[in-house]
Formats: structure tokens, sequence, C-alpha cells
């Protein structure tokens, strides 16, 4: 019986009695795929087999809590599926990483993030424009470089910043106490408000191109 020797199964199997057969009944334990046949069950890690069908740029591993595989991109890759069906793809080859345009996108595996690298003729540049967001213990930065706002955290271990917004030319930004944001376009010469964790803004100044005065 199961009590001598596990049944005979194999050590990552669970044995059982088989009442309608009337024999050992070997089944694989969570985590391990049967490689051998029905009556030989031989048991082996299922990321062991076949990368436990995750992408190739995926790492298996086995998540306890649903019972099953769970794949996750590798540094520098981006699940561009979804939570059931991971695929992988080079971050840098999505938006350029969300680098500038004059910048070139590479992985960086010391802080396991996308790094931006400023083609020859170009330097890197950050406005002095920022705010900070208490609440959060943040820094909400206008990154006018890449045409984009940032929110980096002040805390201890931070390697990479949160994109707000994203597609503008900011020249200055500031937030009130009701935690709106308002950001301004110098290219656009508008000043618009956003809610905080919102994309799409409210135009509050501006609006009709450079140097053409308020609305």
């Amino acid at each position: 019986g199961c009590s001598n020797n596990n049944g005979g199964c194999d050590p990552k199997a669970t044995c059982s009695h088989d009442a309608t057969t009337n024999a050992v009944k070997c089944t694989c334990k969570a985590g391990y795929t049967n490689t051998g046949s029905a009556v030989n069950v031989v048991c082996k890690d299922s990321c062991t087999v076949n990368n436990g069908g995750c992408d190739a740029n995926a790492i298996c591993s086995y998540n306890a809590t649903t019972n099953a595989v769970k794949c996750s991109c590798k540094g520098g890759y981006t699940n561009t599926g979804s939570s059931v069906n991971v695929v992988c793809k080079d971050s840098c080859a999505i938006n350029n990483g969300d680098c500038g345009a004059s910048a070139t996108c590479s992985y960086n595996a010391t802080i396991n993030a996308v790094a931006c690298t400023c083609t020859d003729g170009y330097i890197y540049t950050v406005s002095a424009s920022e705010d900070i967001h208490t609440e959060t213990d943040s820094l909400i930065i206008c990154n006018w470089g890449n045409g984009r706002v940032v929110r980096w955290s002040r805390r201890s271990g931070t390697t990479q910043g949160e994109i707000l917004i994203g597609n503008i030319a900011c020249g200055g930004l500031a937030m009130d106490e009701q935690r709106y944001l308002y950001v301004s376009d110098h290219v656009k010469g508008e000043v618009r408000r956003y809610k905080f964790g919102e994309n799409i803004g409210t135009l509050v100044a501006g609006g009709n191109g450079q140097n053409s005065g308020l609305n």
C-alpha cells in the first residue's frame, strides 16, 4: 500500500488507492508534471518542462496560492499580453522604453530597469521645475527633455520613476492643496489642470499658441 515506500510512486507524487482498479494510484504533486505515463508516473518540476509553457523571455515559478505555474517577464522585458497569457517583449522595443527621441534605450542589469542614454550630440537635461507630493513622499518632476511629467519616490531603494503625463513640452508645474496638478506646455502655450493620477487635463489658461495671450 501507500504506507510502504510511498506505494512505489515517484517521491514527488502522492500515493492513493484506486478502488476501481484496486491498485495504487500515483499523482504528481502541485508544481510537478508527469513526463512518464499513466502506468509509470515520473514527476518533473513543471518549470523544467518547456519552461512551464511560459514565454522564452519569462521566468517560470510555482504559485502556491493559485496552485499553478506563474510566468514573469525577465528584467528588460515587458508583458504585452495578460496575466493569464504572458507575452514578454523587449522593453526598449515598446516606445523606445519611454526614452526620449534622441536617446538610446538599453537594459541596465544593475538597477534592473531600462536605461536611457543620450545619442551623440545630445545631453540629458531635466527642468528644475518640481513639486513634492507629501502624501506619497515623492517628487513630481517636469522632465521637459523627455517630454513628460514623472513622479519619483524619495524612499530609499527607488530605481525608476512613474510617468504621470506623457507627450508634453513641460515648462513648469505646481500642485494646489486639493492635489490638482497645474502643468504648463511651452510649445502649445497653455496651462492645464490635472487631477492627481489622471493624464487628461482641463485647459485653464492659454491654448491659442505661443505668445497669443491667455484665454
